[in-house]
């Protein structure tokens, strides 16, 4: 059996990170789903996804770590939007947050045993917003018996 839910997000301007282990919980617990997996995926090019610590000190130093590998200051051809064809109004400057997705993940797939989220004690599904503010989707494929 597959099931098939989006989770939506309003995000932050800059870099946000939000535990969406909860929701993803809620999500399994609408199906009859026991054994099985989630597939979690993000659906655009300036968020991403991963497991880990959800503590606000390592939070912080996540933030800190990903501004130093694409620094927003720095210069990027991706952010010459007057050299690039088909460019939107309201298109932001925003190459530094491309490359910081890239750093992560654009999915997650977890065991679902007993019809719980087979993640360790400290592990959290982490959804990062790079760019932001805007409305997010995550795909959530849920599939198992």
């Amino acid at each position: 059996m597959i099931h098939n839910q989006i989770i939506e997000i309003t995000t932050q301007p800059g870099i946000n990170i939000h535990n969406i282990t909860s929701q993803i919980k809620s999500l399994i617990a609408t199906t009859s789903i026991q054994n099985g997996h989630i597939l979690i995926f993000s659906r655009h090019t300036t968020t991403a996804l991963a497991i880990n610590e959800n503590e606000e000190r390592l939070l912080e130093d996540i933030k800190v770590f990903l501004r130093k590998l694409a620094p927003e200051s720095d210069r990027y051809l991706h952010n010459d939007l007057h050299l690039r064809p088909n460019i939107p109004p309201d298109e932001p400057i925003n190459a530094h947050s491309h490359l910081m997705a890239m750093m992560l993940s654009t999915s997650e797939v977890i065991p679902i045993v007993d019809g719980k989220l087979a993640l360790g004690t400290y592990q959290s599904v982490l959804f990062f917003e790079l760019d932001g503010a805007r409305k997010r989707s995550i795909f959530c494929q849920i599939s198992g018996e």
